[in-house]
């Protein structure tokens, strides 16, 4: 792990909510979600969170290197309609063992939408791509 990766590192990130980013996005795959009002759907926004924490690890991360999400811990506060900015800022506050543990807050202009911790775990790229096909192979038997 690079020692760069430290408490402290953090990034923004913005993004626009469209009709793409809806709850109604999802009523292909999830029609119950369907029928619900037409607000910026939670999961986007888990992922949105995600995208700015692999942005802030980005730069440090070795070749060979990646992370990948194993906890999120989210409140999502207020609803967003289409047409909104919204900005994520997160923080690395922990590095324990490989595992890395982010504060994360999604913004608007009226103030605060999401706030929680994320987790993301060091994976060397091959090691993580031989244990999935094995995985695979195990279930496949």
């Amino acid at each position: 792990m690079n020692s760069e990766i430290i408490p402290g590192l953090g990034h923004n990130l913005s993004l626009h909510v469209d009709d793409r980013l809806l709850v109604m996005a999802f009523s292909p795959e999830f029609p119950g979600l369907g029928a619900t009002m037409p607000v910026f759907a939670t999961a986007f926004l888990v992922g949105f969170l995600e995208w700015a924490c692999i942005e802030a690890l980005r730069p440090y991360l070795p070749d060979g290197e990646n992370t990948v999400g194993s906890q999120v811990y989210l409140s999502h506060r207020a609803a967003r309609l289409m047409g909104v900015k919204l900005t994520a800022q997160v923080e690395l506050v922990e590095v324990k063992s490989g595992t890395l543990r982010f504060r994360v807050d999604c913004f608007d202009e009226d103030g605060l939408v999401a706030s929680g911790f994320h987790e993301r775990m060091l994976v060397h790229v091959d090691r993580f791509a031989t244990t999935l096909s094995s995985n695979t192979a195990l279930a496949a038997a």
